[in-house]
């Protein structure tokens, strides 16, 4: 039992974009942060034996590709990117991002998000060696981070990968899942305590009809 726990929580922003907006279709909701920030605390704590106010998310990063201004202005992406980064600043959480790229192939306009999972590996790998956290949360389902739990077990941080499923398909890493030490699966979690699904979600005043939220 540890007196005192650190941790850090690393947001995979791709994947937390693909889980709010299948909330928005099923729930008309999505994420309260500072929810599931406590959330997270509350649980290490109750399973480490220690006081809540104990336990600390001492660092929060969120990494994301986004559109140039320009390009966010003509989709009408701004104010709703605005709103979700005061939603991250209010709650401590520093924004990594990184410019999208259109590339066209075969006549279909792709959008490419290079560069992010990279930087997302080894930002958190170089923050949980300096600053010693005892435990790191991950919030992803991206198998590309499956040598990045090796390391940080290696360093002899626990490790948490947490996810929250909610379509047919698993959008979540099987090889990913295996590697981790503890996986909280969200949609189980739920599914045994429904008070919870209220205290993490903020219900939308009208359901979504468009994809310009897809931020939050």
């Amino acid at each position: 039992m540890l007196g005192y726990l650190s941790v850090g929580v690393f947001i995979d922003g791709g994947y937390y974009a693909k889980v709010n907006r299948a909330l928005k279709a099923i729930e008309s909701s999505i994420i309260r942060v500072r929810s599931l920030f406590d959330f997270i605390c509350g649980r290490l704590a109750y399973e480490e034996g220690v006081n809540p106010s104990d336990c600390q998310i001492t660092e929060a990063h969120y990494f994301r590709g986004r559109y140039r201004v320009k390009e966010a202005y003509d989709r009408h992406l701004l104010y709703n990117e605005r709103k979700f980064e005061d939603t991250l600043i209010e709650n401590d959480v520093v924004f990594h991002y990184k410019h999208l790229r259109e590339v066209e192939k075969d006549g279909v306009v792709q959008v490419i998000e290079k560069g992010v999972d990279v930087w997302f590996a080894l930002e958190a790998y170089e923050l949980a060696t300096f600053r010693k956290f005892d435990y790191v949360v991950l919030i992803t389902g991206d198998a590309d981070h499956e040598m990045l739990v090796r390391k940080l077990k290696a360093l002899k941080i626990k490790t948490v990968l947490l996810t929250w499923n909610l379509t047919d398909v698993d959008a979540t890493s099987p090889l990913l899942k295996e590697e981790a030490g503890h996986h909280w699966e969200l949609s189980h979690i739920v599914h045994q305590e429904p008070a919870l699904k209220n205290h993490l979600l903020y219900r939308l005043r009208e359901p979504a009809v468009n994809p310009l939220g897809d931020e939050f």
